[in-house]
C-alpha cells in the first residue's frame, strides 16, 4: 500500500485536552545542537470523538489545540480524504514543513484511529500489516553523559536484545572531535565487533567538518553517520560522497514530506529516517519506504516508539525504528498499553482497536503534572 484512500464520513464531536505542566526527565539531555534540554516534548493528551462513538487518543501540542482543533471541530461531515486535502491545501502559504502542515499529520493520524477503530482492528493491521512487531535499534547517549556512563547505557542496550546502539557526537559545539572519536573507541571495546554503532551529529557540522570526523573515525566500524551536515543542504551530502566518505550517510527526520526525500537518495544518503509525529500525511512513510526500497536504500522510521511501533510493524524485517532512550523510556513511564520489547523488536497489542496507546493521566495527575482538562464541543447551529 503506497498512499490512503478513505472515503469513509467523519464528523468530530467532543475533544478534551488534558495540558501539561513541564515534565522533568530523570537526566537532562542533549545533543551535538543543544536540543532536547530537561523536560519530556509531550504539551498535553487530545481525546477526539467522532459521531459514531469512536475516540482518538494521541499527545498534541498546544499549538494543535489553539490553530487545529477549531478548523476540525465546526460540525463539519467530510470523508477522510476530504479532511486531509482540505487542511493540507489550507497549510500551502505556511509551507509544507511548517508546524501548521505537521498538524495535518496530526489529524491524520487521529482519523487513522478512528477508522481502525471501527473496523475493530488495531491500526497495524487495519493498515495491511502482517506481523505484529517492529525490528529496532535504541539510541540516546547525551553529550552530557560521562563516557563511563554512556558506555553504561550502550552495553544495556545490547543486553536488551538490540544488534544496533547509536550516541550523540558533537562534543563541545563540534570543536571536540578527540572526545568523540574517544567515546566510539570505549563503546566499541565494551559492545564488540558483532554489534551495530552508529551515530548522529545533529546537523552540527560543515561538509569540511563532516568530511574530517568520518575520515578520522574510519577504523571503528561506524553502522552509520547520522545528520553529519545541515538537513537541507543536499548538495553538501554529495560532497561528502565525493570527498570520499565511506560511512553511510542517514538523514530526514528533519523533512516533513515525501518530496524531500526523493533528493536526499538522489545525492547519496543511504539510508532515509522520516519520523512519524513530524509528517504532514501519515502515508509518506510508506512512500518513503518504498522509494528506499526502488533505490537499493535502507529505510527506517524515528518518533515516540509507542506509536511509531505500530506503523513499523508495516516495514520489512531489516527496516528499523528508532528506540530513542532518553525521552521515549521516560514518556513510556507514563503510558499505558505500550509495545513489550523483547529480542530487539517491539511487540504492539493486538487486542485494543486502533492505536493502542494511552496516557496514565492518573499518574500525571498524581505527579501534580496534570495542570487542567478542557472539554471542547462545536459551535452550536
Amino acid at each position: 500500500m503506497n498512499s490512503f484512500n478513505f472515503e469513509d464520513k467523519i464528523r468530530f464531536t467532543k475533544a478534551v485536552f488534558y495540558n501539561f505542566r513541564p515534565i522533568p526527565l530523570p537526566k537532562p539531555f542533549q545533543d551535538g545542537t543543544g536540543g532536547f534540554g530537561q523536560f519530556i516534548p509531550e504539551q498535553g493528551y487530545l481525546e477526539l470523538s467522532d459521531d459514531t462513538g469512536m475516540t482518538a487518543h494521541y499527545t498534541v501540542s498546544r499549538s494543535f489545540i489553539k490553530d487545529m482543533l477549531p478548523q476540525i471541530l465546526n460540525g463539519e461531515t467530510k470523508s477522510y480524504n476530504e479532511w486531509r486535502e482540505s487542511l493540507y491545501w489550507k497549510s500551502r502559504n505556511s509551507g509544507f514543513q511548517s508546524a501548521a502542515a505537521v498538524n495535518v499529520g496530526t489529524v491524520d493520524l487521529l482519523m487513522l484511529d478512528i477508522l481502525a477503530q471501527r473496523a475493530g482492528k488495531p491500526i497495524h493491521r487495519f493498515l495491511g500489516a502482517e506481523k505484529d512487531w517492529a525490528a529496532a535499534y535504541k539510541g540516546g547517549g547525551s553529550l552530557l553523559l560521562s563516557d563511563e556512563e554512556l558506555v553504561e547505557d550502550m552495553c544495556r542496550y545490547v543486553s536488551e536484545g538490540f544488534t544496533t546502539v547509536k550516541f550523540k557526537i558533537g562534543s563541545d559545539k563540534g570543536q571536540n572531535m578527540e572526545r568523540d572519536l574517544r567515546r566510539i573507541e570505549k563503546v566499541r571495546a565494551a559492545v564488540g565487533d558483532e554489534i551495530g554503532v552508529a551515530v548522529d551529529a545533529n546537523q552540527r557540522w560543515t561538509v569540511e567538518g563532516a568530511v574530517k570526523f568520518a575520515k578520522m573515525a574510519e577504523p571503528y566500524n561506524i553502522a552509520w553517520f547520522e545528520e553529519p551536515i545541515h538537513s537541507a543542504d543536499f548538495n553538501g551530502i554529495q560532497k561528502m560522497k565525493e570527498m570520499g566518505v565511506q560511512q553511510k550517510i542517514s538523514a530526514g527526520e528533519s523533512m516533513r514530506i515525501s518530496y524531500m526525500y526523493e533528493m536526499y537518495l538522489e545525492k547519496g544518503v543511504d539510508i532515509v529516517q522520516p519520523s512519524l509525529g513530524r509528517m504532514t500525511r501519515i502515508d509518506d512513510l510508506l512512500k518513503i519506504r518504498d522509494m528506499a526500497r526502488a533505490a537499493g536504500k535502507e529505510f527506517q522510521s524515528g518518533g515516540r516508539t509507542a506509536y511509531n511501533a505500530s506503523f513499523g510493524c508495516l516495514y520489512g524485517e531489516n527496516e528499523r525504528i528508532e528506540f530513542h532512550a532518553p525521552i521515549s523510556e521516560p514518556v513510556h513511564e507514563l503510558m499505558l498499553n505500550i509495545p513489550e520489547i523483547r529480542d530487539g523488536k517491539c511487540f504492539v497489542r493486538t487486542d485494543i482497536p486502533g492505536i493502542p496507546v494511552r496516557m496514565n493521566l492518573e499518574k500525571i495527575e498524581a505527579m501534580d503534572a496534570l495542570e487542567s482538562r478542557t472539554i471542547y464541543l462545536p459551535p452550536k447551529a
